[in-house]
């Protein structure tokens, strides 16, 4: 399917955080219009909605708004040819602390942009990002052997990583409120016909992260060095993540989008897959090589639904599109690190000369 043969805008909820700002830029370079839904009210959009419209111009609208607010969305889903919807409450540390605004955002936000589409643009895509955390801790402790600096599974089933046929296991406010809202898009497809699509990412990383204790960990943990600030590694340090590249994270979004009437109604697994699978002690010591900055990092306990070990399958997406990883875990993190270091490191210089 070609999405670039009209004008009407992509509508990207939620386009000035990370993953949205990213995929904005990407559709307004090969010709898109965009059109992106964001509240402002987390570290970093509004420099990310300065940076868009510094590139892109009238290319791309950004309207202040909130998902939980019915009227801006409607106004905006009727013009648009497709909607990939971003905005959420990202941490689960958030949602412990706060489980009736992670639900209104994160389920109810959901709901929103579902009614909008059904009742007034039934035609458009409908992209959902959901997470990884819908599937809860996923393995038992007697199901996992620790080897060197990671765990990993004893079933030899899951070395290609967790498909999407794992059941869901929602454990945590944040997990139970993705998880409602990733089945509310997936039945939507089925009962109301919509054309909408899933994608449960992991550990996403790139230029553009203003990452923190609760979300963007990689970001977190690579400023956090450049930095010389100590890091709280919450459990072990042997969990294990499998990291995926911004830029492939977004060939893949663009991938399910192009290819909707093959992947509508459909759940994908997105991460980057066993080649590119780290634990946080691993990562340590990736970072401290590339940056030659000795990270200073103690332990506290485990956190609700942390996972002690998740890589992606990807297959299955490999399948319908023909999307893969490309990027190098290395490769990724030498991006991200020129990024953190001109964004943070550069401006505070700048500011101890002023």
């Amino acid at each position: 399917m070609n999405m670039t043969r009209d004008n009407k805008p992509v509508l990207i909820t939620g386009g000035c955080g990370f993953i949205g700002c990213n995929l904005a830029d990407r559709l307004a370079t090969r010709g898109d219009q965009v059109a992106v839904l964001d509240n402002h009210a987390r570290a970093g959009v509004r420099e990310n909605a300065q940076w868009l419209k510094s590139r892109h111009g009238d290319r791309i609208a950004i309207v202040t708004g909130d998902v939980r607010d019915s009227i801006p969305v409607i106004e905006l889903v009727r013009e648009a040819k497709a909607v990939l919807h971003l905005a959420a409450q990202v941490a689960v540390t958030s949602s412990v602390d706060d489980p009736v605004d992670d639900f209104e955002i994160n389920a109810r936000g959901t709901l929103n942009v579902l009614e909008a589409v059904r009742l007034h643009n039934p035609c458009a895509p409908v992209l959902f990002a959901s997470t990884n955390k819908v599937y809860g801790r996923l393995i038992r402790d007697n199901q996992i052997a620790r080897i060197d600096q990671r765990y990993q599974p004893i079933d030899p089933v899951l070395a290609a990583g967790v498909s999407e046929a794992a059941p869901l296991d929602l454990y945590s406010p944040y997990g139970c409120s993705k998880g409602a809202a990733d089945q509310y898009v997936h039945d939507y497809a089925r009962v109301y016909g919509l054309r909408t699509a899933v994608l449960r990412m992991s550990c996403i990383y790139g230029p553009r992260q203003f990452g923190n204790e609760d979300q963007g960990w990689i970001a977190h943990f690579l400023l956090s060095a450049l930095r010389g600030m100590r890091l709280t590694i919450y459990g072990d340090g042997c969990q294990v993540r499998d990291a995926l590249f911004v830029g492939d994270a977004v060939e893949a979004w663009l991938a399910v989008l192009d290819n909707i009437e093959t992947t509508r109604g459909r759940v994908f697994n997105l991460g980057g897959g066993p080649s590119n699978a780290v634990s946080l002690l691993e990562l340590i010591a990736l970072i401290s090589q590339g940056s030659g900055a000795k990270i200073q990092f103690g332990f506290a306990d485990w956190r609700p639904g942390d996972q002690p070990w998740y890589v992606t399958d990807v297959s299955a997406l490999t399948a319908a599109t023909g999307w893969q990883p490309k990027t190098p875990l290395v490769t990724g993190l030498g991006a991200l690190q020129s990024w953190l270091t001109a964004r943070f490191m550069q401006q505070r210089g700048q500011e101890a000369l002023a």
